[in-house]
């Protein structure tokens, strides 16, 4: 393996670190309605675990109400029951043709343990990247040892890895600080 496959390797993985951030950020709640909170919500619809809005069609009428309109109305107690059986602290209401989710205002306190929740999935996207590093690193010292690399290439991709290892965290950083301004924003 040469330097140039390892940086690439490395910076796929961080990228993807960065994505799955994305992703978890996205379902989180903040003070307005947003679909992808669902995203993470799976349906048992005839045996098989199935996301939300491969079921229905989801709308957002106003800012603190999404509507859940099912394609197949008999799968509408199944949604009700995964939405309940969620984490999302919102109660469902049912009236026959569709599900209504009404967010209520956050709380001071339910805005500090969302973004508490916020840091948490930071962290784990930098230990990713770190991991990412210290992988990309641990190759590159073998690939010297087996003679594929000189040691000053070794060093320069070093901090290579170094400097991508930087811009990622700084990404990382990044988005959470706009994350926690929207979830303190009332």
């Amino acid at each position: 393996m040469d330097v140039d496959e390892i940086l690439l390797t490395a910076e796929e993985k961080m990228g993807n670190a960065v994505e799955a951030l994305g992703n978890a950020f996205g379902s989180v709640r903040t003070g307005r309605a947003n679909a992808r909170v669902l995203d993470r919500i799976k349906v048992d619809y005839y045996g098989a675990a199935t996301p939300i809005n491969q079921l229905a069609g989801i709308k957002t009428p106003d800012a603190r109400l999404l509507v859940i309109e099912p394609w197949d109305k008999s799968s509408l107690k199944a949604i009700e029951k995964a939405i309940m059986e969620s984490d999302l602290g919102v109660t469902p209401s049912n009236d026959g043709m569709c599900i209504r989710l009404p967010f209520p205002a956050l709380t001071e306190e339910r805005r500090r343990e969302l973004v508490k929740q916020c840091k948490g999935y930071a962290e784990d996207a930098r230990v990713s990247v770190r991991n990412a590093r210290r992988e990309a690193n641990s190759q590159l010292g073998k690939a010297e040892k087996a003679g594929d690399i000189t040691e000053d290439d070794q060093r320069d991709g070093e901090n290579d890895v170094q400097k991508l290892t930087d811009k990622y965290i700084t990404k990382i950083d990044e988005m959470f600080k706009k994350k926690e301004a929207e979830v303190m924003e009332i």
